[in-house]
């Protein structure tokens, strides 16, 4: 097998709220997806990234550091959630019932 027919092209994504950064790179077939991303420098970019603690996927698909990627796939790393979605929904419906009741009550 040649060297060339090791490499694929990939890409690396981390979005924030006002920006999103893609990098692609042209890798060796049998790196990790933790290598991919350490390779990519997007860890030096954004030094708040802690792949020990952010999770990462491809395609949005969640995947291990260790998993290896095809060529043409995109991984992505996933900022931390700001709140818990189980937690939103119970506040907006406990919003929603107090004004269905004080709307009852006005009328």
């Amino acid at each position: 097998m040649s060297i060339e027919s090791d490499m694929i092209h990939v890409e690396v994504v981390y979005a924030l709220p006002h920006e999103q950064r893609v990098m692609t790179l042209v890798v060796n077939r049998h790196m990790t997806v933790e290598e991919i991303i350490q390779t990519s420098g997007i860890l030096t970019l954004y030094p708040e990234i802690d792949l020990s603690k952010n999770k990462v996927g491809v395609f949005s698909r969640n995947v291990k550091l260790d998993a290896t990627v095809r060529d043409h796939d995109r991984i992505e790393i996933y900022r931390p959630l700001l709140a818990d979605p189980k937690d939103i929904r119970r506040k907006r419906a406990e919003q929603a019932k107090l004004a269905s009741s004080s709307a009852t009550k006005k009328a």
